[in-house]
């Protein structure tokens, strides 16, 4: 029995210290902070509710002076006859040593006298309370013995034993449970050493004489417990091995989730019937949609574009039906949820359960937009080398035309000029037939020296030397050209129209560079008209009119407009580009090297929609300067 009791003893011990300590831990979470005494009182009357055995709860500052207090709601203050000021010594006594240790710390117990003229033994615990190093105050609670017992003991050790609280020289200071007296009396005590205090813990006991039953049921219980301690031993082994299981399964699946988040490709699996199962974050954070709002989706998907709904759903149909995907992958183009477009490469593979059997369909997703953007800016690049490649042969190729042109264009010339001398000393050169052949002669002089200076103007413009201008009539310019551009007119059965007034001042240019920008341009439309049906009109419209530029102040535009089908937006955005062409025939050289004319005159070369068809080129150019200014002239212009 004796042994009994001592075991009893020694568990009621353990009881009380572990509530003890659970105690500490919530004053710890008690800790004001930042916290007003008005907003500590709540969260402090809530653990008065909830712990019995303290009759008061205080917060204090460093200088222990009370900041609130609050008392039982079970019971009268304890304090309310004698005040808090009796026990200002044990209170001072357990935070001194809190302080010391920097842990709580338990003051000697005192009586306290109660109005209906009982008492209550009291036992102050104190915990010191830090901030950046520094105590800035203590949280003092009040324990009753008595109520320690009622509730830090179980009620198997106070049903059929007295429990009590003494002093090591066997004062009793608080009782709980009852025995009934008689001849065997049995009693074990145990220590409680608190910090700053001992308490002696005393189990009494009466029990009747012994008789075999008991026994019997003692080697019962006995063997029932060792047979339940070697199942329980059983059960731990086996429950350290399925904890071990789940520890290195969680291990894994942590370890999966962390490569799985750390990807930047994205994952998707989608089951059978084409469902979304499973997004990695790089997935979402490419379509830009949350976790949550792809899973579960079916076809269509959220991220593909509306215009391509059906091709991808008659492809994922191909691939659901059992159809193994191409091993390179699938090129697709996504759309974020904000709209924006983007291409992605596909790999996909069946998703293969472990029992064997396909699932669903596992999806690997690169975004590819970097990649096109280098292959576009590659291929941009290898066109700038060969276009810039193939300026320089045109260049070479003008330079040596322009040498080796020279020398026939001079001899034609000279043989006109003898011609023209050998019908002047010729008596028959008065006759109508002579005159005839000396006009031819003349204009074959006048077109060889216009070839001569072409060649020049070429030549100058190859090597970038500045261009000789001069001041040039409006009139002139169009007499130059307008018989050339005739001719072609008449083979095509185009109508060509002259809008330009007689008093238009003169311009200042590379004559015969602007020339040839003129029948450039004027050939251009000739040609977008030959394909238009019998009856159509044809039109091909030369105007020029005053105007004002930001470059070039006051200046006269010239219009070259036709009335064939217009130019797409696709073939404008790359019309003045080198060697762009829609010419089967054509080298893609003359646009580009009017724009370059223009440009250098200070002007623009732009284009413009005419209604109800065709398309209008216009260009301004610089007007002469006056007699006092070398500068083009800024005068007013008369308006057309």
């Amino acid at each position: 029995m004796q042994d009994l009791l001592e075991r009893d003893t020694i568990d009621a011990v353990g009881d009380v210290r572990a509530a003890m300590q659970r105690n500490v831990q919530t004053l710890q979470s008690l800790q004001p902070e930042d916290q007003s005494p008005a907003s500590w009182m709540a969260p402090a009357e809530e653990v008065m509710r909830n712990h019995r055995e303290w009759v008061r709860l205080e917060w204090r500052d460093p200088g222990l002076q009370l900041q609130v207090g609050v008392d039982s709601p079970y019971r009268t203050p304890v304090f309310a006859r004698l005040g808090r000021d009796n026990a200002q010594v044990e209170v001072a006594q357990a935070c001194a040593l809190a302080q010391r240790n920097s842990a709580a710390a338990y003051a000697p117990s005192t009586y306290v006298p109660l109005p209906d003229g009982l008492g209550l033994e009291v036992m102050e615990l104190c915990l010191p309370w830090y901030q950046g190093g520094r105590v800035r105050g203590f949280l003092v609670a009040s324990y009753a013995l008595s109520e320690m017992l009622e509730a830090m003991v179980r009620r198997e050790h106070t049903r059929a034993q007295e429990v009590s609280f003494i002093e090591p020289d066997g004062t009793r200071l608080a009782v709980r449970g009852g025995i009934h007296r008689g001849q065997r009396l049995f009693s074990a005590q145990q220590l409680l050493a608190l910090p700053g205090y001992t308490l002696v813990l005393r189990l009494d006991s009466w029990r009747a004489e012994p008789n075999w039953w008991p026994h019997l049921l003692t080697a019962l219980v006995m063997g029932l417990s060792l047979a339940l301690v070697t199942v329980l031993a059983f059960l731990a082994r086996d429950m350290r091995r399925r904890q071990r299981a789940e520890r290195d399964l969680a291990d894994a699946l942590a370890f999966r989730k962390a490569m799985e988040d750390s990807l930047v490709t994205g994952l998707r699996a989608r089951d059978l019937q084409g469902r979304i199962t499973y997004v990695n974050p790089a997935f979402c954070e490419m379509v830009g949609f949350r976790a949550d709002e792809l899973l579960g989706q079916g076809i269509p998907a959220p991220y593909w574009p509306p215009e391509k709904v059906d091709e991808y759903g008659k492809r994922q149909a191909w691939r659901l039906a059992g159809n193994t995907p191409p091993r390179e992958g699938t090129e697709s183009e996504f759309q974020r949820k904000n709209g924006e477009r983007f291409p992605v490469l596909i790999f996909e593979a069946p998703l293969i359960n472990a029992k064997g059997l396909q699932t669903g369909w596992m999806s690997a997703v690169l975004n590819i937009s970097s990649q096109r953007a280098s292959e576009e800016l590659s291929r941009a690049t290898l066109d700038r080398l060969q276009a810039t490649a193939r300026l320089a042969t045109v260049g070479e190729m003008a330079s040596l035309l322009s040498h080796e042109l020279n020398q026939p264009l001079a001899a034609i010339a000279s043989y006109a000029s003898g011609s023209q001398n050998l019908l002047q000393t010729q008596a028959h050169a008065a006759d109508a037939v002579g005159a005839q052949i000396g006009q031819a002669l003349d204009h074959i002089a006048e077109q060889a020296r216009r070839a001569g200076l072409v060649i020049k103007s070429v030549h100058n413009f190859v090597r970038r030397r500045d261009q000789s201008r001069q001041a040039v009539a409006v009139q002139t310019l169009i007499d130059s050209i307008w018989p050339l551009v005739t001719l072609q007119a008449r083979k095509t059965g185009v109508q060509l129209l002259i809008d330009c007034p007689t008093d238009l001042p003169s311009v200042w240019c590379d004559r015969t560079m602007v020339e040839q920008v003129l029948i450039n341009l004027a050939r251009n439309g000739i040609q977008a008209m030959q394909s238009l049906p019998a009856g159509q009109a044809r039109e091909l419209r030369l105007s020029v009119r005053p105007a004002v530029s930001a470059e070039l102040g006051q200046c006269l535009e010239f219009a070259m407009a036709d009335r064939g089908e217009g130019i797409s937006p696709a073939v404008s955005a790359q019309l003045y580009t080198p060697f762009f062409t829609t010419k089967s025939e054509g080298m893609g050289l003359g646009l580009s090297l009017c724009r370059t004319v223009i440009e250098q005159h200070g002007g623009r070369l732009q284009h413009r929609a005419v209604w109800p068809s065709g398309t209008e080129f216009f260009f301004a150019l610089a007007l002469a300067p006056t007699d006092d200014n070398t500068s083009p002239q800024r005068q007013a212009l008369p308006q057309s």
